[in-house]
């Protein structure tokens, strides 16, 4: 069998080469697109508050712990916040087990989020009973409720909306008196190793 001639062998290598060159910037760019997406994400969540914690592990109370994506300490108190990444039309309510998400010719279910919410929201409760905490699972601009929002869900566009930033002087008095339970939920919690936002799937 004759062997290709050099020039052809050449540029073979060449084309190969130029292909993986063209893959790996494409793979980089994607990397760099998916960074700066998680960056803004963060932001528009941790601008809320004037402390926060991100990707924390809770304690339950029972000898096991429970992720949490965000803590925000706000001028509402804490807020605890289950960031969800979910493309397409989400369709949920308060009494439903499941909720169903439709995508292009793509339908699935994913467990309705309230109930993890509750119990992240009673588990750092347990930590600082006198401090205001509620929770909410917040969405990103990758889905939309067509039929409305249930109960304790927000979208992150409206994030800043519903816990606008308040002067860090103006609120000193509350911030002093809820400091010693924030500094308590600081020492409880330990870094976990699953990152927000999460897909439903």
């Amino acid at each position: 069998m004759d062997s290709l001639p050099p020039v052809t062998l050449e540029f073979a290598a060449t084309v190969v080469a130029a292909a993986g060159a063209i893959a790996g910037l494409f793979l980089l760019w994607r990397w760099i697109r998916r960074r700066r997406l998680r960056m803004a994400r963060t932001l528009a969540v941790t601008s809320c508050g004037f402390e926060y914690l991100r990707d924390v592990l809770v304690p339950d109370g029972q000898g096991s712990t429970l992720h949490v994506d965000f803590l925000l300490l706000t001028a509402r108190g804490l807020v605890v916040v289950d960031l969800r990444d979910v493309e397409g039309n989400i369709f949920g309510g308060d009494q439903m087990t499941e909720w169903t998400v439709m995508h292009r010719a793509l339908r699935y279910t994913f467990p309705n989020p309230q109930t993890g919410l509750y119990d992240r929201v009673a588990a750092v409760r347990a930590l600082a009973p006198d401090l205001p905490i509620e929770g909410h699972a917040v969405f990103t601009p990758s889905g939309r409720f067509p039929k409305g929002l249930p109960r304790h869900t927000l979208m992150l566009d409206s994030l800043r909306a519903e816990f606008p930033a308040s002067d860090r002087q103006a609120m000193s008095v509350m911030l002093e008196r809820w400091m010693p339970a924030w500094k308590v939920i600081q020492k409880a919690v330990s870094p976990s190793k699953l990152a927000s936002p999460k897909a439903a799937i």
